[in-house]
């Protein structure tokens, strides 16, 4: 599989278009599809493995592990779960759905960011 297949896939198994991708990580959408042709900076993988929440390995098709975890900590991604599904017996849009897990993942990032 090719980084562009794998960014693809993620991008999708997180409810993210390539237009939404490329915004948020400063590259353009037509210069994530040329990746096939031309391997992107270190930099730009790094950026985009943060936003897809996966490791840069796993986008390099080095490991099929999505996220590098250390033996004496388990990290569970609930992000990948579609855990939100309804609230007060009400369902919840996908739009709004996408608004709580960007939210939850913003929340997650500040904790790490605490961690170090």
């Amino acid at each position: 599989m090719t980084l562009l297949s794998r960014t693809k896939e993620i991008a999708k198994k997180r409810g993210m278009s390539m237009e939404s991708l490329a915004n948020k990580v400063g590259i353009s959408k037509s210069g994530i599809y040329q990746w096939d042709k031309h391997e992107p900076k270190p930099s730009t993988i790094q950026k985009v493995a943060d936003v897809l929440h996966v490791s840069t390995d796993y986008l390099l098709g080095r490991t099929d592990e999505m996220n590098a975890m250390s033996s004496d900590k388990k990290v569970t991604d609930i992000l990948d779960d579609e855990t939100i599904l309804a609230f007060d017996g009400m369902e919840i849009a996908e739009e709004d759905k996408e608004k709580l897990r960007e939210y939850a993942r913003f929340i997650i990032e500040q904790r790490q960011r605490g961690n170090k």
